[in-house]
């Protein structure tokens, strides 16, 4: 049986850590982090994770904005407000809730956040600087499956992992930073042949496509590391992963749950972003 890696007791322990650390950089600076967030229309899921990052902020002792527009605002309108916040000195952090409306150009108006304050890192600066590994901040959920590792003590040096998606959000990101920790890397996606017998010399699998239970336990080798990203709903509505994850813990090494595992990690890298940013603002005055 696997070890399941638990998510939250990681994301508790560094959140404690992010706000002793912000404590003490106010106490010297007189400065403290600030994370502004942009939700466009009423999506409920991102209402939840807007609100969720709103309470993190206030846990570890951040200020935070958080600024509700309407569905039918115009591009116009959005920019404004980014470049407001890009020349406010109270906000560290921009981040645009994903997905607006589809009238709006995701693209566009992330290219017009002040890469320093682009603590998603989705901006082509920072994609830049991670794909030659000297960058500020990581994605937040493809760094947090590396904290997850590092809590773990699972060393990818000279390992061969297997990242299943090639989103820009998860699995590029996800793929070059386990390449800075030296770990031999395929990217597999919709075309990939014979998925299941490259996934099956893979030492750690990290699976993010957005289909519920698609990695079984016959499509791993023994004591595989399995890294679930995924979050979909079953057939009866119930919260899981890409992982049939009954299946695949009778074998699996190590194994993250949905939910509890990556999870609870991608908000607490937000806050570890926005608290690098504002360092990094005191730091070039």
């Amino acid at each position: 049986m696997a070890v399941i890696i638990d998510g939250k007791a990681v994301s508790a322990k560094i959140r404690e850590e992010i706000k002793a650390e912000s404590a003490a950089f106010e106490k010297e600076t007189g400065i403290k982090p600030g994370l502004a967030v942009i939700i466009v229309g009423d999506d409920p899921a991102s209402q939840i994770y807007v609100r969720n990052k709103g309470k993190a902020c206030e846990e570890v002792g951040f200020y935070s904005e958080i600024h509700r527009l309407s569905a039918d605002t115009t591009k116009e309108q959005l920019l404004e407000l980014v470049h407001s916040l890009n020349s406010n000195d109270k906000i560290h952090g921009i981040l645009v809730q994903s997905p607006l409306p589809k009238h709006l150009d995701e693209a566009l108006i992330v290219n017009n956040i002040d890469y320093n304050k682009d603590v998603d890192a989705f901006h082509p600066v920072n994609v830049g600087k991670i794909m030659i590994g000297d960058y500020n901040f990581l994605p937040c959920t493809p760094a947090g499956v590396m904290e997850l590792l590092k809590a773990y003590d699972i060393d990818v040096c000279g390992k061969e992992v297997a990242v299943v998606g090639r989103s820009n959000i998860v699995g590029k990101p996800q793929a070059m930073l386990m390449l800075h920790s030296n770990a031999t890397v395929t990217v597999c996606h919709s075309k990939t042949k014979n998925l299941a017998d490259v996934l099956r010399r893979a030492d750690v699998v990290v699976m993010a496509i957005g289909k519920a239970k698609f990695l079984k336990a016959d499509m791993i080798k023994d004591s595989a590391v399995v890294i679930d990203v995924g979050m979909n709903r079953d057939e009866n509505g119930k919260l899981c992963g890409d992982v049939d994850f009954e299946e695949c813990e009778k074998k699996a090494s190590y194994i993250t749950p949905v939910p509890g595992g990556v999870g609870p990690m991608t908000i607490t890298m937000l806050m570890k972003n926005t608290l690098s940013s504002a360092k990094l603002k005191v730091s070039k005055l």
